[in-house]
C-alpha cells in the first residue's frame, strides 16, 4: 500500500502538533488561543482540534502580539 503524505504547507487543516512546526508557536499557546467556543479558525473532529491554516494565518497577520 502506498502511503502519500502531504506536506504541511499544502495542508488545509493542521493539527496542534503541526501547526506548531508550521507557525512556530508552541502548542500550550496554541491550545490557549483555541480554547474558546466561537474560535472561528478551529474545527473539531471528535476530541481532535484541527486548525484551519488559511484563517489563522489570516488572524495572525492582523495581530500584533499573542
Amino acid at each position: 500500500m502506498n502511503n502519500k503524505l502531504v506536506p504541511i504547507w499544502e495542508k488545509v487543516n493542521l493539527t496542534l502538533e503541526e501547526a506548531a512546526i508550521y507557525f512556530g508557536i508552541g502548542q500550550n499557546k496554541l491550545r490557549e488561543l483555541t480554547n474558546s467556543d466561537n474560535c472561528p479558525y478551529v474545527i473539531w473532529c471528535g476530541n481532535k482540534r484541527l486548525i484551519k491554516r488559511r484563517l489563522f494565518t489570516e488572524y495572525l497577520e492582523k495581530m500584533y502580539s499573542i
